[in-house]
């Protein structure tokens, strides 16, 4: 096949290596299909009919059609398979379904998780065609009517998340925060309650999501209550910003779980209670105290921090020393888990893309899309997620290990002290 090339290595169709890729990819997609019929009937090759014909047999092909994929729109047809078998409970024809391209299949999951981006940056579902033609080329297969079903999909499976059963997991650590997003949910102060935890074996889950308010303490309590009532333990550290209602909930639903808050939203309350020139020292000073060798060395950072600040600006000293405690809480754990609980930075790095940074969009979003497209973004995310570094460690916290700077105190040591 002749392809007309210009100067620039363009082709009616984009760039030759884009065109390269999509025949590479409906080429091979084609083979895997051809595979997977003939693997099929060679199975059923042996089932005939009284006259001695075959039950399965190759019938042609379905009518073409186009996949969206990460290389682009491919075009492809699936063999059709005639299959004269009936079942015999319901009395109906049995039918070939394809495992690699499902009957009614029109994008791969890659696309599935571009649409709660561009939901939670605030496109209508009848906003993503042309918005998704920008870098896909076509938009087939992805009608406002497709986009709807799924969000209704979605939105099942968000309710069925929060539904299940916690009983069987164990969360040793757990991050919360409350997520404000470029779409409005029922009112303009509502936002996203997150709670994403480390379970004993060192991995991290999504624990629970759900519509609410970020200071509010009824509303993590709600949802803390729940997790209770379906078997969720209480926690060894919960690690979250000063601001959130969650810390007045915590300590009534898990009073035994100690707190730690959060370095990343600290750094900022106190740079916002200093003027500007003052602002890159002190920077350097909060670092001195998060990153220091262990406990007591962090104590020293901020008594160091007090004596420089205070004279001047006792409001923002007031934001380290009367929450110290919870500030170097994390210092009481391994010292591999340091760089994970000292900031909500699982929670935040996975928002870094949809966080309100401008002014909302215009009319309300619907809360059970916006929260279903929320709960597709962080599903699709903990799937990339990594383990805490030296995981083993966790399961040792749990069962009340000590650790002292950082390193985990044996019984001998233990027995001798």
């Amino acid at each position: 096949m002749l392809t007309v090339v210009d100067a620039d290595g363009m082709t009616p169709n984009g760039s030759l290596i884009d065109e390269i890729v999509r025949e590479g990819a409906r080429r091979m997609l084609a083979a895997a299909l051809e595979a997977e019929v003939n693997s099929y009937l060679a199975e059923l090759s042996g089932q005939r009919d009284e006259t001695g014909r075959r039950l399965a047999v190759r019938n042609g092909f379905h009518a073409e059609r186009t996949i969206s994929t990460s290389a682009g729109p491919v075009q492809v047809k699936a063999p059709r398979v005639n299959d004269r078998r009936v079942d015999e409970v319901t009395g109906e024809r049995k039918r070939f379904s394809s495992a690699i391209l499902p009957p009614w299949a029109r994008k791969t999951p890659k696309i599935s998780e571009v649409l709660p981006l561009l939901y939670l940056h605030g496109l209508s579902t009848g906003d993503f065609v042309p918005a998704l033609e920008q870098f896909l080329g076509s938009g087939a297969g992805l009608s406002s009517a497709t986009v709807s079903r799924l969000t209704a999909q979605w939105s099942e499976d968000h309710k069925a998340f929060q539904g299940r059963d916690l009983s069987k997991t164990d969360f040793v650590y757990v991050w919360a925060d409350g997520v404000h997003l470029k779409v409005r949910l029922d009112e303009a102060k509502a936002c996203v309650l997150v709670m994403v935890g480390v379970r004993a074996d060192g991995s991290k889950e999504l624990i629970a999501l759900d519509e609410g308010y970020r200071e509010s303490g009824e509303s993590w309590s709600n949802l803390l209550r729940d997790a209770a009532r379906r078997g969720m333990r209480a926690p060894v550290l919960a690690v979250g910003d000063g601001a959130l209602g969650f810390w007045k909930a915590l300590r009534e639903v898990f009073p035994g779980t100690r707190e730690q808050r959060c370095w990343v939203h600290k750094t900022a309350n106190v740079l916002d209670a200093l003027p500007k020139s003052a602002q890159p020292a002190a920077k350097n000073g909060l670092a001195d105290i998060y990153n220091a060798e262990d406990k007591e060395h962090a104590d020293a950072a901020v008594r160091a921090f007090t004596k420089q600040y205070a004279a001047k600006f006792p409001k923002a000293v007031a934001k380290i020393v009367d929450d110290q405690d919870v500030l170097l809480a994390f210092y009481d754990y391994p010292a591999e888990h340091w760089i994970h609980l000292r900031t909500t930075n699982p929670i935040e790095s996975t928002f870094a893309t949809v966080r309100l940074r401008t002014k909302v969009t215009r009319g309300a979003g619907s809360r059970a899309a916006a929260l279903a497209m929320t709960f597709k973004l962080i599903e699709s995310a903990q799937q990339r997620w990594r383990a805490v570094n030296a995981p083993h460690l966790v399961a040792l916290v749990r069962a009340g290990a000590r650790f002292d700077k950082g390193v985990l105190v044996e019984r001998e040591q233990l027995t001798a002290a």
